[in-house]
C-alpha cells in the first residue's frame, strides 16, 4: 500500500503513541538528528575559495611594475563580470574565513589598493562608481596630504561616503620589518612596530571617523611576532602577498592575494585567478 507524506507521518505517529517508553526517546533522537543534519553549517562541506586582487597605481601608461593601465582595469572588470565572477566586499571574506559569517556566493572575487596612490582616486574610483562594486584600499597615513604622489584626506572622505570604498592600515609610513628589526635593538623595534601599527589605526579614526581592524603587510612582510603584535594592536586580519586563493584554512592574519599587473588581460587574468603557488 502506498502512503503520501502525511499518511507516512500519520503513521510514524501512531507507532509513537504504541511503543514503549524507551522507544518514544530513540523516534525522538532521530527527528533531533534529522533536523540538525538539514540546517547548513558555515563549516561544513567544501571550502569556498575566493580569489583577492592586489591593486597599486593606474595611469595612461605603464610607468613600473606596480602601474596598471586604467583602461585594463576596466577590461579585468568587464572580464570578471562576462566570465561570472561576482565582486564582493573584502570583510565578507574575512568573516568567512574566521568562521562568524556565511560562504561568500560561488564565483566571488575581491578587489583591493595598496598605499593611497593619487590615482587611485582619478583612476579607479570612477570606474568603482560606474561598475558599482565594492574595493577596500590599505593606505599609510604618513603620507596622505602630504606627499605629491598620494591621495588627500579629502579624497578619502569622498571615496568612504560612497558606500563603496573601504578604508584600512598599511600601517603608519610602510616601513620594511625585517629591514628594521637588523637596525634597531629588540626592545626599541617592539616599540617601532607598534608604534606603526597603532599610530595607523588612529590616526585613520581620527581623519576619517572609521573602524579600522585590518592591515596589509608592507612588502608582504610578516612573522609569528609580527602577527602577535597586530593582533594585540586590534587587527582581526591581515594580508600578504602571495599568490594563493583566500579560504578557511588560511591564517587570518596571512591571507593571501594575487598581485595584478598590466599584462593580466584576458585568459592570462583567468589563468591568475586559478592560480595557488602554495
Amino acid at each position: 500500500m502506498e502512503l503520501g507524506k502525511s499518511g507516512l507521518f500519520l503513521q510514524a505517529d501512531r507507532a509513537q503513541r504504541t511503543e514503549k517508553p524507551g522507544m518514544r526517546i530513540v523516534w525522538l533522537m532521530v527527528s533531533l538528528l534529522a533536523i540538525f543534519f538539514a540546517i547548513p553549517a558555515w563549516g561544513s562541506g567544501t571550502e569556498r575559495v575566493v580569489p583577492i586582487l592586489l591593486y597599486h597605481r593606474f595611469g595612461p601608461v605603464v610607468r613600473d611594475a606596480m602601474t596598471v593601465r586604467t583602461m585594463v582595469f576596466a577590461a579585468q572588470i568587464e572580464y570578471l563580470r562576462s566570465h561570472g565572477y561576482q565582486i564582493v566586499p573584502l570583510r565578507e571574506v574575512v568573516a568567512y574565513i574566521r568562521g562568524v559569517g556565511p560562504p561568500p556566493p560561488p564565483h566571488s572575487v575581491v578587489i583591493t589598493a595598496d598605499d593611497g596612490h593619487q590615482s587611485v582616486y582619478t583612476d579607479m574610483f570612477p570606474l568603482v562608481q560606474r561598475y558599482h562594486i565594492p574595493v577596500t584600499l590599505f593606505v599609510y597615513p604618513s603620507a596622505i596630504s602630504r606627499a605629491s604622489y598620494a591621495l588627500t584626506w579629502d579624497e578619502l572622505r569622498v571615496m568612504h561616503d560612497s558606500g563603496l570604498v573601504n578604508i584600512q592600515s598599511h600601517t603608519y609610513w610602510h616601513p620594511n620589518f625585517k629591514i628594521e628589526k637588523k637596525h634597531l635593538a629588540p626592545q626599541a623595534y617592539e616599540k617601532f612596530v607598534a608604534m606603526q601599527l597603532e599610530k595607523s589605526r588612529a590616526k585613520l579614526d581620527q581623519e576619517l571617523g572609521i573602524k579600522v581592524d585590518m592591515l596589509a603587510w608592507p612588502f608582504g612582510i610578516y612573522d609569528e611576532d609580527l602577527i602577535k603584535s597586530a593582533a594585540t594592536a586590534g587587527y582581526i586580519a591581515a594580508f600578504t602577498m602571495l599568490r594563493s586563493p583566500a579560504g578557511p584554512s588560511d591564517n587570518v592574519m596571512a591571507i593571501p592575494r594575487y598581485l595584478v599587473t598590466d599584462q593580466d588581460t584576458g585568459k592570462t587574468l583567468g589563468r591568475l585567478l586559478t592560480t595557488d603557488t602554495r
